[in-house]
């Protein structure tokens, strides 16, 4: 676990995974692939693993 995933509590770390995920979403029916890069980039400084955000529930 990264030190940016300790410092989440478990609540704020379902926020931002489903930001993430709400996010992703819009920019995959969009064709936009900047927009997916920087969110891929943006769950890596926060330490979230980009397949809580890219597979389905």
């Amino acid at each position: 676990m990264t030190r940016a995933e300790q410092s989440h509590s478990p609540a704020r770390q379902r926020t931002l995974v489903e930001s993430l995920r709400l996010r992703f979403l819009i920019a995959e029916q969009q064709g936009n692939t900047a927009a997916k890069r920087a969110l891929f980039q943006e769950a890596i400084y926060l330490g979230i693993q980009p397949e809580l955000f890219t597979e389905p529930k």
